[in-house]
């Protein structure tokens, strides 16, 4: 910075800024928020599915193995 900016920069407080949702008027992370919590109950749902299937494997198939 050159010595122009630092003085006119010298005074400078930055101000603390407040989210206030009225003005803001941004509801994305309510929205993110409720589809993390669907996605977290489908994919329990889906666990819970699986859990109870049955998995049926097929025989291995030995005839083309050398004895």
């Amino acid at each position: 910075m050159n010595k122009n900016t630092k003085d006119m920069f010298e005074d400078y407080v930055p101000e603390i800024l407040e989210f206030d949702e009225e003005v803001d008027g941004c509801d994305e992370h309510k929205i993110r928020d409720e589809h993390l919590n669907t996605k977290e109950e489908l994919l329990k749902a889906i666990q819970k599915k699986q859990a109870n299937k049955r998995v049926y494997r097929h025989p291995i198939r030995t005839e083309n193995e050398d004895t």
